[in-house]
């Protein structure tokens, strides 16, 4: 944050409307709440609005016409119109909402897991789901009512069998897509596991497009068991307004009217799910999630040698390799890390340096294969630890920040939350203590009202405070090594000089281990006390800082050195400790 920012008042947080206030202020919306509730609560309060009971039949009532007695008179067989209305309403509305509960309960879960894990699961279940779409769903409903029960909701029980594979597409669609987020990233970084990711980050990604899909579903629902009691098919004592249609049909010669009543009562109500539905999504602010295709993922292997590391090492790596198929992005790379120290990573885009980095932090693909002779931290190695004991080891042991701020926070909750739901994971605090404890660091690291930022969504702040957010959260849970892979790179050159002087401060204070993922020389002899030059996957040199910019050994490094010496901007500007300016760039 600048200076020119700190002098502006900060305003006050909007307050964020729930979803019901917002569905409301659609016009659209509060209609079809009408008709929908009008039509539920009339079904439910059936025996309270009518004498007759659904299926009273009066031979001297047959197409009787309106009347006090029958106000929308009498069928073919003369029953009361309105009790069947009333009645069917029942039915069709539970059919309908049966076939979405069974749907949802059978897509909703397969769909998350197979999009959020891919591998063996997803292949298995889209198998599964491509034989269910390739049978006819009348025919499969209609031998089970001949086989099972003549029963509507035993029909609509297998209509959502056979409609949970669409529900399982779109949900898989919508968690590959969230899964690539950064945020979602930031968050295993953190420490928080696979659920709690799913349950916060991935699910409200997944509910506009689910809230879609289930009003088609309950249309759909309604419709086709309206098709079946049509065709003389469930229980003669279950009354539906398909069956109203089928006897309408019968005497449609003698009584037109007995049409109008089961058909506009059924296509409001389809039609008030269906717009409900919409003002919904649109309330949720959410657009369809893009479709992000990976490759099939490959099993890592390793191999973790038993050495002796010695106490004063916070970080060993030796041999480490990374290989995506054939290709071999990281190639025996050997690095080690001392409690308190600063190791610069550099090289050009490409050279390896974030995959070395997130080969640490257990964040590579599931498609790469990662082996070394050496990984180990703090006395762990990290690639023979399963999933829980790497989750409760990020966050708490190893913190990261990020290069894009704003990618690195979920839109969808406030910056206050994001904070305080590691520190109630790893350190056990009261949602009190993380609160109050989130709002220290915010302030520790600059912001000057920490309470606002506390309350407000990403969008609400700059790129700059964004990253020194992402920097308060990196050491909220007190890490021993933090992974700073380019911060400074997306923000301006005042900012960059502040997040820098900021990180310096935390690791005097905190003294915690910190590597340095950057390209920019000028970051490293800021910041740096030993720096490792990556090429090609490799490390061609390692030395202190002071020895890379006297004495570069390697061709790479004096390249490096001299294209951000005659042609480097402003950032580039080199000054060691207690050392002028002009001496090195001279």
């Amino acid at each position: 944050m600048t200076s020119a920012e700190s002098a502006v008042p900060s305003p006050a947080v909007p307050r964020r409307d729930g979803l019901l206030r917002r569905t409301l202020r659609d016009p659209v919306a509060i209609v079809c709440l009408v008709v929908l509730g009008v039509v539920i609560a009339a079904s439910l309060a059936a025996p309270l609005l009518i004498n007759y009971a659904p299926d009273h039949s009066n031979l001297s009532d047959t197409l009787a016409p309106l009347s006090t007695a029958h106000p929308l008179g009498g069928d073919g067989v003369g029953r009361d119109v309105l009790a069947r209305l009333l009645y069917g309403g029942r039915t069709s509305i539970s059919g309908g909402a049966l076939a979405v509960l069974v749907a949802f309960a059978i897509g909703a879960p397969l769909g998350l897991i197979a999009g959020f894990y891919r591998g063996w699961f997803d292949a298995a279940a889209n198998w599964a789901v491509n034989i269910i779409m390739a049978v006819p769903a009348i025919i499969v409903m209609l031998v089970v009512m001949a086989a099972i029960s003549q029963d509507l909701n035993v029909a609509m029980i297998v209509l959502g069998v056979i409609m949970a594979p669409m529900v399982f597409r779109l949900i898989r669609a919508s968690a590959l897509a969230v899964r690539e987020e950064l945020y979602v990233d930031a968050a295993r970084v953190s420490g928080l596991g696979d659920p709690r990711i799913m349950r916060r980050h991935v699910l409200p990604v997944v509910i506009a497009p689910s809230v879609i899909q289930a009003t088609q579903v309950f249309a759909v629902a309604i419709g086709i068991q309206a098709g079946l009691a049509f065709l003389g098919l469930g229980k003669a004592s279950q009354s539906s307004w398909g069956a109203m249609l089928n006897d309408a049909f019968t005497n449609i010669y003698n009584a037109p009217l007995l049409l109008v009543w089961p058909g506009v009562v059924m296509g409001l109500t389809i039609l008030a799910a269906s717009l409900l539905g919409n003002a919904v999504r649109d309330a949720l602010g959410t657009a369809p999630p893009r479709v992000v295709r990976r490759r099939r993922a490959v099993r890592s292997d390793s191999t973790v040698a038993s050495d002796h590391v010695p106490d004063d090492r916070l970080l060993t790596i030796s041999g480490l390799r990374v290989a995506y198929g054939e290709k071999r992005v990281v190639d025996g790379v050997d690095l080690t890390l001392a409690r308190g120290e600063v190791l610069g990573l550099v090289g050009e885009s490409g050279s390896g340096k974030s995959q070395t980095a997130f080969s640490v932090l257990g964040l590579l693909p599931n498609e790469a294969e990662v082996t070394a002779d050496q990984l180990v931290f703090d006395g762990r190695h990290l690639l023979g630890l399963d999933l829980a004991d790497l989750n409760a080891l990020r966050g708490r042991g190893i913190g990261y920040i990020p290069q894009e701020p704003m990618s690195n926070l979920d839109p969808c909750f406030r910056i206050g939350f994001q904070l305080v739901e590691p520190m109630r994971k790893h350190l056990g605090l009261s949602r009190a203590q993380a609160r109050a404890r989130a709002i220290e660091l915010l302030a520790r690291v600059g912001i000057s009202d920490p309470e606002r930022v506390f309350r407000s969504y990403p969008h609400q702040v700059s790129g700059g405070m964004a990253q020194r957010v992402l920097i308060a959260g990196a050491v909220s849970c007190d890490p021993q090594l933090l992974i700073a892979d380019e911060p400074t790179t997306a923000l301006d050159v005042t900012v960059q000089a502040e997040v820098l002087d900021l990180m310096r401060s935390l690791r005097e204070e905190r003294q915690a281990g910190m590597i340095l993922v950057t390209h920019d020389f000028g970051v490293v002899a800021d910041i740096c006390d030993r720096v490792a030059v990556m090429q090609r996957g490799r490390i061609v040199e390692t030395a202190t800082v002071r020895r890379i910019f006297d004495e570069p050994a390697h061709d790479y490094t004096r390249m490096l050195l001299g294209s951000t010496l005659e042609g480097g901007p402003a950032r580039g500007a080199l000054r060691l400790p207690d050392q002028p300016l002009k001496e090195v760039t001279s």
